[in-house]
């Protein structure tokens, strides 16, 4: 098989995959008879072949995708007529604690926010496959420990904690800045390409989303959010 022929069995399963594909996945497809290296070759190529048009390649956190590029978006938005919901900024804020220092319990969350963390918020958060339990903490009564998921990774576009944007600001400005890199992330994927992620400057998930979520509690004007190394 040269080169040109393995880029387009490559081309195939990534625009009919349903989800981003591995590299160990990928490799399958040669029956393992083409190294990583090899492949992330061909990738490259394989993107550049699509560079400037309305889809694109790109390697998320658990994998590679085709996906429309931001400048389809508007046009794209127009077959869907239906809003993604908007999430409260209880839940942003908390998303946010999550993303920039976890592991946290929901002890840690509260004294960072200053109030409480309503039990809906966690759930939602899990559900929607961005937050996961990864074990429990040491100390009396061993509260679980929670952590951004590789989905979190994929809706926003990125392939590692390390790329997420900094925010250095206070609950407000954290909470506004993360409703943009969110807000594209919850769009609703063309019925018509399905395996084809319709994204904005991050994934998003088919239509399947909830309603938009108010948390009861209120949320604190004065929250620092510092990175966690």
């Amino acid at each position: 098989m040269n080169t040109q022929e393995a880029k387009i069995v490559l081309e195939t399963a990534l625009l009919t995959a349903e989800r981003p594909l591995p590299l160990a996945e990928l490799r399958k497809l040669f029956a393992d008879e083409l190294n990583a290296d090899t492949l992330r070759v061909l990738l490259d190529e394989l993107r550049g072949d699509w560079s400037g048009r309305g889809v694109e390649l790109v390697a998320l956190a658990s994998g590679w995708r085709f996906q429309s590029t931001a400048a389809m978006r508007v046009y794209l938005d127009r077959l869907n007529a239906e809003k993604p919901p908007r999430y409260s900024r209880a839940v942003l804020e908390t998303l946010a604690i999550i993303a920039y220092r976890q592991p946290v319990t929901r002890g840690d969350i509260e004294d960072i926010r200053g109030v409480a963390v309503s039990p809906q918020v966690v759930k939602l958060l899990e559900e929607r496959g961005w937050i996961e339990c990864i074990g429990h903490r040491e100390t009396p009564g061993r509260p679980a420990l929670f952590a951004t998921t590789r989905s979190f990774l994929d809706d926003l576009g990125l392939r590692s904690l390390e790329e997420l944007p900094p925010l250095a600001g206070h609950g407000e400005a954290a909470a506004a800045e993360f409703e943009l890199q969110l807000g594209a992330a919850v769009a609703a994927m063309p019925a018509d390409a399905p395996a084809v992620a319709h994204v904005a400057a991050a994934g998003s998930e088919p239509a399947s989303e909830p309603a938009a979520v108010s948390a009861t509690e209120p949320a604190s004007d004065d929250i620092a959010i510092q990175p966690s190394h």
